[in-house]
């Protein structure tokens, strides 16, 4: 496995680097100390297979960068709508504002750099094996807004979430939120559905409505009971 670590901060890389060796013993790292750098790394072939990024990196213009990682990271010459190989951000901050702008971007994962060393492992653990992770207090937080009958447990009509989210969501609204829970941005949903970016706003605009949420992260909530 091929992992880049993108950071300026050289303990960081050092220890994101101890703790991931345990992912095994054919690990090779590949390190980026400025944005500059990361797009050199980008560059290289073998391509990596997993990359986490700081938000904050010396030339960094907003998260472009992030973007350009997430680009170049598909798979190329897919149309299919694949999300290619993952990108998970590493970050100072945990304003759930941010994390839901990285979501948007097609990121796989938001990682605090305050989180334990055991959870940044089983977070790309996760996050290689195809999910998605961010961190459980933004996922409370998002939460806490949904509304009850899409909480947690099942309500007093003895239906599940999945069967109730299907009460208020039509089949196409469904497939879209599937892929949403999968990291997809707005584009490759599109791709993979065959429909274009502006009906995949509409969808997403009526499922905002439907859950009563407000963004991303929390239809991700709701999104994470629906299974394959």
């Amino acid at each position: 496995m091929r992992v880049l670590i993108a950071d300026d901060h050289r303990l960081i890389i050092e220890g994101v680097k101890l703790k991931l060796r345990e992912l095994g013993d054919d690990v090779d790292f590949v390190e980026a100390e400025s944005v500059r750098e990361l797009e050199q790394r980008l560059k290289e072939l073998p391509a990596p297979d997993v990359a986490l990024i700081d938000m904050a990196m010396p030339g960094a213009e907003g998260v472009d960068h992030i973007k350009a990682a997430v680009a170049a990271l598909r798979d190329p010459g897919d149309d299919t709508g694949s999300r290619g190989r993952p990108v998970i951000v590493l970050s100072g901050t945990e304003d759930p504002s941010a994390i839901r702008h990285v979501l948007d971007l097609g990121v796989q994962g938001y990682i605090p750099k305050s989180s334990p060393p055991d959870v940044i492992l089983n977070a790309v653990r996760l996050v290689v094996g195809g999910g998605i992770y961010v961190p459980p207090e933004a996922m409370k937080s998002a939460a806490a807004t949904v509304a009850p009958t899409f909480a947690l447990s099942n309500g007093n009509d003895g239906l599940t979430t999945k069967e109730r989210l299907a009460t208020v969501l039509t089949d196409r609204q469904i497939d879209v939120l599937k892929l949403l829970a999968k990291g997809r941005p707005n584009k490759l949903i599109a791709r993979e559905l065959q429909i274009s970016e502006g009906t995949v706003k509409i969808h997403l605009a009526a499922i905002f409505r439907a859950l009563h949420v407000r963004n991303r992260l929390e239809a991700l909530v709701a999104a994470q009971h629906l299974g394959d």
